[in-house]
């Protein structure tokens, strides 16, 4: 079996990550994969160091069962990387096993919301004022580790059609 091209939606809160990730998989006739932090979190009263851990591997065990039910592309939304950089701002410490999973599960490509939406309320949400912040955290882990990735700005369609064209350079046969 071909393993599919993963290709991952991340960045801060209350940037589009979700909606971007729906709509790519259906524009690309493809499977996503959910945040699971978020089904995570419905079932609890906060959060502590250790289930940013868990969160992570069911993220990984979440994409890892989806990928054999693709077109060839998985899009993901959100990654370890947020995990990584959750566990770093919040409780400034990280578990050594997302750090080793952030650089082993390479994504072929990151899509990296810029915080350029307006804050849209949502109980699991916690960081309205300090968006563009964490936007350079994610963008610097990305660049330290290497990574492949694009910024995604724009509102509505435009924004949409940024990440299609982003995708569609990225899928190109070189």
């Amino acid at each position: 079996m071909l393993l599919p091209k993963r290709i991952s939606i991340t960045g801060p809160e209350s940037t589009g990550k979700s909606l971007l990730t729906r709509q790519l998989a259906d524009y690309y006739k493809t499977t996503y994969v959910d945040e699971y932090s978020r089904e995570f979190l419905n079932d609890k009263h906060g959060y502590d160091f250790q289930d940013i851990l868990s969160i992570a591997r069911k993220q990984l065990q979440n994409e890892n069962s989806l990928a054999g039910r693709t077109n060839g592309i998985l899009f993901c939304d959100t990654d370890i990387l947020v995990n990584k950089v959750w566990g770093a701002y919040v409780y400034n410490n990280q578990h050594k096993w997302i750090e080793e999973k952030f650089m082993e599960h390479e994504y072929g490509l990151y899509l990296l919301c810029y915080p350029d939406l307006e804050w849209e309320y949502d109980p699991l949400r916690e960081n309205p004022e300090n968006r563009d912040e964490l936007f350079g955290i994610y963008e610097r882990e990305l660049m330290t580790a290497g990574f492949n990735f694009k910024i995604v700005k724009g509102k509505g369609n435009p924004r949409f059609r940024n990440a299609v064209k982003i995708v569609d350079d990225y899928l190109k046969p070189r």
